[in-house]
């Protein structure tokens, strides 16, 4: 064949091409090397020899890829004939930014696989790692920005508390956030429920996704089912004409929390149930199914195992919700989680208006543990933003709790005097000596409620008690 038709054979091209492409990047590369399709090494350049320790091109060849380079993957190209272009490897201490392609014969046959080093250092690349960083960075906020109005806001960090249940209750959550089973929360008003199901979203797989929070008990009966599973076009009269997604569709991919399951109606039930088990939802009036993946978390402050022996709630269905469990202490169940809780509702309330740098003091929350709680972490946070507004200080004192709570907090009058001589009964004298041991503790802590707590070995929420019990009114110090 003539010069000149061998440039117009696309064959003789195609050759010249990656012959030249190869000498080129040999050239350019800080080391190449090559494998046959069994994984052992048929080639490696005199450049890479000191990276890989060796001395001669001989001490190489015909050993396994990975006696050479450990944990290469090079033998997943060959075997697979899939390329990987861009790629960080460490060898002997220093990254790589490596590329590796698979060998074909004429035939398109995957016979080996080549790798290419080109960069031994990574300096050169850092405003292209920086750059990439930056637009990832990017587009995580600009997702968050489009579903701001689905994003979860509270995680683990904002669900406060070490006493023994609130350390269970965190436990579980975490479990719940690395699976995406259903959860179940239990608990009174007001424990926190919505915000630990944001806590356990937010420490998922799901957490780029939406978080679409429903009050079933506060959907009118005859709309709960569009709401839930969206409506076709013309469904029913009055019906928006292009069709309505429900709150699963806007779901997909995150997590539905569900609040109040226990209102749910039972033929609503029956549906909630299928879409659980199937992942597939059915719009109204349509009959086209579609699938979804939603993590369902469902929330209640009732007995859902009395409404089920009462009727009122499928059996079925509480199963299936029921496959994680988490029940939420009361307040007045962790009260010496009192101090840590306060602070981060201050700061909560000092964040969301116009008040001074707000503190509480050991007084004001000797007077907080002394009520019941009902309301729980909801009325406590109520309370305090009550008392901001009413203080012209920030510093929230007994006097200042006592004069919102539904309870008497005045601090007690002293006992009248006796006549000389008489015998003091013995409860009295209990707790005068009481009285008098907490008094030194508190002198000789300086007013730090759980050092004082430490020196009698007692708990931080018997010494409220105790101070709420006797009227003690400590110093300024915050806890």
């Amino acid at each position: 064949m003539s010069a000149s038709a061998s440039i117009r054979d696309p064959a003789y091209l195609r050759a010249r091409a990656m012959e030249t492409l190869f000498e080129r990047l040999e050239k350019l590369c800080e080391g190449a090397i090559a494998i046959d399709r069994g994984g052992h090494v048929v080639y490696v350049n005199e450049k890479y020899l000191a990276a890989l320790g060796l001395e001669h091109t001989s001490e190489a060849i015909g050993r396994p890829i990975e006696e050479v380079i450990p944990n290469s993957l090079m033998r997943k190209v060959a075997e697979t004939g899939e390329p990987i272009l861009l790629d960080i490897m460490e060898l002997g201490g220093e990254q790589l930014v490596v590329t590796r392609m698979p060998i074909e014969d004429e035939n398109g046959t995957v016979i080996g696989a080549i790798g290419f080093v080109l960069y031994d250092h990574l300096e050169s690349l850092k405003p292209l790692l920086a750059r990439v960083t930056q637009l990832e960075s990017d587009l995580r906020l600009a997702r968050r920005q489009l579903s701001n109005a689905r994003a979860a806001r509270f995680t683990f960090a904002d669900f406060v508390g070490n006493t023994p249940g609130m350390a269970q209750v965190k436990e579980l959550a975490s479990r719940a956030a690395r699976q995406s089973v259903t959860v179940l929360l239990t608990g009174e008003t007001g424990t926190g429920k919505e915000m630990l199901a944001q806590a356990i979203h937010n420490a998922s797989s799901r957490a780029e996704k939406p978080f679409v929070s429903v009050n079933v008990a506060a959907i009118p009966e005859t709309l709960i089912e569009s709401e839930f599973f969206g409506t076709a076009p013309g469904a029913y009269t009055g019906a928006d004409r292009r069709g309505r997604e429900g709150k699963f569709r806007i779901a997909d991919g995150g997590t539905l929390f569900l609040d109040e399951i226990g209102e749910m109606p039972l033929q609503l039930q029956a549906k909630l149930l299928r879409v659980l088990q199937e992942r597939e939802i059915e719009p109204l009036g349509s009959d086209k199914i579609s699938k979804v993946d939603v993590r369902v978390i469902a929330a209640t402050n009732v007995d859902l195992r009395k409404r089920v022996s009462d009727g009122a709630f499928r059996p079925d269905l509480y199963y299936r919700l029921n496959v994680l469990s988490i029940e939420l202490p009361p307040l007045r169940h962790c009260l010496d989680d009192l101090p840590d809780i306060c602070a981060r509702l201050l700061d909560d309330i000092s964040g969301s208006g116009d008040y001074v740098k707000a503190k509480i003091t050991p007084s004001a929350l000797a007077a907080l543990a002394r009520y019941d709680w009902p309301g729980n972490v909801r009325e406590l946070r109520n309370i305090l933003e009550r008392a901001l507004i009413l203080s012209d200080s920030g510093r929230l004192t007994g006097e200042d709790v006592a004069r919102i709570l539904p309870v008497d907090t005045e601090v007690r009058l002293a006992p009248p005097a006796r006549p000389a001589g008489a015998v003091v009964p013995y409860a009295e004298a209990e707790a005068e000596f009481e009285k008098h041991t907490i008094e030194q503790a508190l002198a000789a802590s300086n007013g730090q409620i759980t050092e004082a707590a430490r020196m009698l070995r007692i708990s931080r929420a018997t010494f409220y008690k105790k101070l709420a019990k006797f009227g003690l009114a400590t110093g300024p110090a915050a806890v």
